[in-house]
């Protein structure tokens, strides 16, 4: 019975799989990380706390597809950055969509202040920050 259940798990298991090159699992694509246009922050952060820090940011085409929030943490600094990815080879009209708006939770853990660098782009070849200081109150 056993040897029989093997083989059934095995049979299976190798039709699951296609090595067709029509697969759609073999797309490849480019990632890249996007400037944010604008960010919306209190003016103070309340420790123990939670806030929504809202981000607004510019997809290059329609065929960008937003990927996640690029999130660093170094002691009390946050680095911020939009994560996209195109599919190599599409073709895309270079109409620029609207703006696009996400958004994550921060808890204020540390007294102090925090600083945020929102990620602004490349200028001769060198990534551009745009940092905002926040204390924290108690």
């Amino acid at each position: 019975m056993k040897k029989i259940l093997l083989f059934l798990v095995l049979m299976i298991a190798s039709t699951s799989c296609s090595l067709d090159k029509d697969n759609h699992d073999t797309d490849t694509y480019t990632y890249s990380s996007l400037p944010i246009e604008s960010y919306e922050l209190p003016d103070t952060f309340t420790l123990g706390e939670t806030y929504e820090i809202k981000l607004k940011y510019q997809k290059p085409t329609a065929c960008h597809l937003y990927q996640g929030i690029y999130y660093d943490k170094n002691l009390n600094t946050r680095t911020i950055a939009i994560q996209a990815a195109v599919k190599d080879n599409e073709q895309c009209t270079q109409e620029v969509p609207p703006l696009s708006e996400v958004s994550f939770n921060f808890v204020v853990s540390n007294t102090g202040s925090y600083i945020f660098k929102f990620y602004k782009g490349k200028v001769d070849g060198e990534n551009v920050f745009e940092e905002v200081e926040i204390q924290v109150v108690e």
